[in-house]
């Protein structure tokens, strides 16, 4: 399943920082996204447009989840020569992800 059909995302910058915000429709889902959407999956997704590290917030409060990829904008909207320098469309990439629901059980509507 797309984790577009799970959460919604949104998506900052900072410099050569971009952040990504996972949450869930339903908040019964957070668990399994914690258990999924891991910084190794993120990366995979993401290849080389993400040249540093990734870092992953749980927040379990509000249940979302926070993704920091630091050099991923190529230097950061007053040095960047790509199309998107915010990296506004990192949220649908991120959105694109597969996310295993094999053991998830179906919900009642």
């Amino acid at each position: 399943m797309k984790l577009r059909e799970l959460a919604l995302t949104r998506s900052g910058d900072k410099e050569n920082i971009s952040n990504i915000g996972v949450v869930p429709y339903d908040e019964t889902d957070y668990d399994l996204l914690r258990e999924k959407l891991t910084v190794d999956l993120v990366r995979e997704k993401f290849g080389p447009l993400v040249k540093g590290r990734i870092l992953r917030y749980e927040m379990p409060g509000p249940k979302c989840l926070n993704f920091v990829m630091h050099e991923a904008l190529e230097g950061g909207v007053s040095y960047s020569l790509r199309t998107d320098p915010h990296g506004k469309s990192y949220q649908s990439l991120m959105l694109d992800i597969d996310i295993d629901t094999e053991d998830k059980p179906p919900k009642l509507r």
